[in-house]
Formats: C-alpha cells, sequence, structure tokens
C-alpha cells in the first residue's frame, strides 16, 4: 500500500513509543487514526487529545467503522501483541495490509532521505540532536525519536517543507532491516538481544547487512574501531567518527563548573567554540555524530553550533531532576551494561568529590543472564548500587536469573543492597544522598515524580 492510498491507519498496541510518533504522523496528514492498547497512559491520554481513537478492550466491535474498509486502512502492529490477539486476527482474516512499525518507517525511507541512526546504544541521544540541528536550521527535517525531546515535548517532529526525516533505526528483531537509508550513523555494536539474536556474531552480522541498505549517493558515518564488518553499496561515502579521533571528532574539550565546551573538527569545515546544552560528557561523541551526520546534509557552521547550544536532552536519557549544590536527581534509561559504563563514567566526571548512588532495576531475565558481570563491572564505578528486582518485560522468569547475580558480582568496597520495587519511595524518605541517580528501562521510572517530590521537601 503506498502512503498516498491510505485513508486511516489503525494501531494494534497504540501506546507505545515508537508506536506514537508513527500515529502523530498520520494525524498531521488528516487521516482517520485510530488503535487499541492495554492499559491507558499519559501518552495514549495525549494522543486522544490529539484526535487519536483509542479503546483498551480487545474487542473487534469496538474498531471504528472508518478502520474497516480493507481497500484503504493500514494496520500497524507492535510484536509485543500476541498472534491470538481478536483484533489483529480479524485484520489477518479479511485481507487488510498489516505491517510491522518498522515496515512503515522503511516505506518513509523510500518517499524521504532517510537519516538514521543505529547502535547499541547512544541512537537516541544522537538522533535526537541530529534532528533538533536540522529542525532549526534551513533545512529543516521530520522525525521520528525513541524518545521524547525535551525540546518538543514530542518523539515526533512534522515539516511540511523538508524531504528529509531523522529516523532511530532499531535493531531489535532486525526491525533496522526494513529501513533504505540515506544516510547513517552507527553509534556501537556491543552485542545485546542475544535472546533473538543468539550469539555475539549474528549480532554483528545483523549490522553489516544494516550497511549494505544505505543508498547510493549517501553517506555511513561509523564509530572507529567497532566490532563489525561493513559492507556498503558502489557509491556510498565511508566516514569515522569518535571523541578524540577520525574524521569526524572533538577538540580542546573544557569541562568545568558545569559547562562543557569542544571544537568540533570535520572534513568539510571545523566548528570552534560549541557549547553542549545538555552538559554531559558522554553528549560531546553523540553530538560530533549528529553534527557530522548534519553538516553533509548542508547545514552551516552557525546552525551546527546553535542547534548544540540550544539542545535541551531527552527525557530519561541523563534527565536532570534536582541540580543543587547539596542533591542532584536524574533519571537515565541506561539498561546495557556499556550505557552503564558511560553513565557512571559521566556522573564521575561530573561530580568528581560527591558520593554517587544508583537503584537499578535490571530489565530482561536473558540481559540479566547474558550480562550479570559486565552491569556488575559497570556500576562498580559508583559508590553505592541499590539492585530492585527484573523488570520481565515480554519474557517469563529464567531459574536462577534475578538481581542477586549482579550483587554477588560487585566489587569490594562498593556500598549494595536488594530492594523491591515497592519499597523504594519508604528508602528515599529514610535516607539522605549527595547524587542519587534512577536506572534502567522498566517501570521504576514511574516512581521518579515521587521521589523528586521527597527529596525536595527535604531540601
Amino acid at each position: 500500500m503506498e502512503i498516498k492510498d491510505i485513508k486511516a491507519v489503525y494501531f494494534v498496541g497504540a501506546g507505545g513509543i515508537g508506536m506514537s510518533a508513527i500515529a502523530r504522523y498520520f494525524l498531521k496528514k488528516g487521516l482517520t487514526v485510530a488503535g487499541y492498547d492495554k492499559t491507558p497512559s499519559e501518552l495514549t491520554h495525549e494522543l486522544e487529545k490529539e484526535g487519536m481513537l483509542i479503546h483498551y478492550e480487545e474487542n473487534v466491535e469496538l474498531i471504528p467503522s472508518a478502520c474497516k474498509d480493507a481497500k484503504n486502512t493500514l494496520v500497524i502492529y507492535t510484536p509485543a501483541i500476541p498472534a491470538t490477539h481478536q483484533e489483529l486476527v480479524y485484520f489477518q482474516q479479511n485481507g487488510f495490509t498489516i505491517e510491522k512499525r518498522a515496515q512503515v518507517l522503511g516505506t518513509l525511507t523510500r518517499t524521504h532521505k532517510g537519516l538514521c541512526v543505529a547502535g547499541t546504544h547512544g541512537k537516541t541521544s544522537t538522533s535526537t540532536m541530529c534532528a533538533h540541528i536540522m529542525h532549526e536550521s534551513h533545512i529543516d527535517c521530520n522525525a521520528f525519536l525513541g524518545g521524547i525531546s525535551k525540546n518538543y515535548g514530542t518523539n515526533y517532529i512534522l515539516s511540511d517543507k523538508s524531504d528529509y526525516v531523522v529516523i532511530e533505526a532499531d535493531e531489535f528483531d532486525r526491525s533496522f532491516h526494513w529501513l533504505r537509508p540515506w544516510m547513517s550513523v552507527i553509534t556501537a555494536t556491543d552485542p545485546d538481544h542475544l535472546d533473538i539474536y543468539g550469539t555475539k556474531e549474528a549480532y554483528l552480522e545483523s549490522f553489516r547487512h544494516y550497511t549494505e541498505l544505505i543508498q547510493p549517493g549517501g553517506a555511513l558515518i561509523i564509530h572507529k574501531n567497532l566490532e563489525m564488518k561493513q559492507h556498503v553499496q558502489e557509491g556510498v561515502r565511508v566516514y569515522e567518527y569518535s571523541l578524540d579521533e577520525g574524521d569526524f571528532h572533538a577538540e580542546n574539550i573544557k569541562i568545568d563548573n558545569g559547562e562543557i565546551t569542544f571544537d568540533f573538527v570535520s572534513p568539510i569545515e571545523n566548528v570552534p567554540g560549541v557549547i553542549l546544552g545538555q552538559p554531559v560528557p558522554i553528549n560531546i561523541e553523540n553530538g560530533v555524530a549528529a553534527m557530522a551526520m548534519a553538516q553533509l546534509n548542508g547545514c552551516t557552521a552557525e546552525e551546527l553550533r546553535q542547534g548544540m547550544k540550544t539542545y535541551e536532552g531527552v527525557v530519561r536519557r541523563f534527565d536532570f531532576k534536582i541540580k543543587t549544590d547539596k542533591l542532584v536527581l536524574l533519571s537515565d534509561y541506561a539498561h546495557h551494561p556499556k550505557e552503564i559504563y558511560q553513565s557512571a563514567k559521566s556522573l564521575s566526571e561530573l561530580y568528581k568529590n560527591r558520593k554517587i548512588t544508583a537503584i537499578f532495576q535490571p530489565h530482561l531475565y536473558t540481559r540479566t543472564r547474558d550480562f550479570y558481570k559486565d552491569f556488575a563491572d559497570s556500576l562498580s564505578m559508583l559508590d553505592e548500587v541499590i539492585l530492585c528486582d527484573i523488570y520481565p518485560a515480554r519474557e517469563q522468569p529464567i531459574p536462577g536469573v534475578t538481581s542477586k547475580l549482579i550483587y554477588d558480582n560487585l566489587k569490594p568496597g562498593v556500598e549494595k543492597s536488594m530492594i523491591h520495587k515497592e519499597d523504594v519511595l519508604d528508602l528515599v524518605r529514610s535516607r539522605d544522598f549527595d547524587v542519587l541517580v534512577i536506572l534502567g528501562a522498566g517501570d521504576l521510572d514511574n516512581y521518579v515524580p515521587e521521589i523528586e517530590k521527597i527529596l525536595k521537601e527535604k531540601i
């Protein structure tokens, strides 16, 4: 089905962060947009306010009549929906065009110039930075992001005039193989999702195949020294980047008094005096990649400088809630050992002489089983670690796999404890903290507003 032929779009699983961005795209196009989700959330309420029709009961009778014409209705579903779901089965049995979210994004990369950001970690921040730079420039862009941009209060940017679309390219379930990027950044290839890929080699091969999908005339901007082989088509330019070496990198980095500045070094044009709007050390490297892609697509030096200075970050990505001399509280989505390493490293650089405590909720039994020693190594960079039970998401428990695997492998000298999620608020009430970070991709983040309230009352 071509996008121009679609009159109605129905989402089976409407409330996910990625699904909602596409829903907003079609809402802005003036189409009928409806869907099902298991539970109401802040995001589904926002979508309803914007005009989407959502219900929360698995019931074919509740599908709006405008979405029951197979000729002009596109059905989009999330893999989290079981194959037996009544509404999904109805659409399958009645000849509807049914696509995963990734397939829809792939279609958009065939009708727009796709600027995609792939990688085990860093992709949300990098794609959001790039989208902000592009959107604020004379080039402009559309964007489908994996997190809520603090600049725009949404995970989606729409432009009436730009042919560019910035997309976070997700490797889970090989989703990014549906894309046909004009250009792509690859930030990292540390193995993850081994429940899907099975082996590290299969994971790396998936990224190699992804590089083959970049269109001739475009470019690959790849982090230097990644453990993967690339295989681009003829006519695709390849650039390397990193913090301090490669075709694109940073020089004269200054981290002082909560501010970060650096010079952007590029084969096209150097940009001195870049100020990081969200002054977090890891965002220097993410910023280099974002600026590289924006510059390759026509953004000027001043537009790059202005975009970086005004970038406010992403909700749940090194997201400061309290920032005072007495107390710092932040929430961070980091849920892979390398992400936690980068988060801990950035915190240690920013707060050299302060006690840093993490409350961490591991995400997935398989990830904990595969990487518990790596989690322990990364968390051991902090002064104190408080571990919650594993957040299962889509998985069933695995015998013997609990947070205690991480706990037992934390290095000597780290203060450590284990706690049930339900007891976190009582713990926060009873303790004094210096720098506290809430880590993980599970539902512990739902407690952050209350944690913030309790700590603000204390100070």
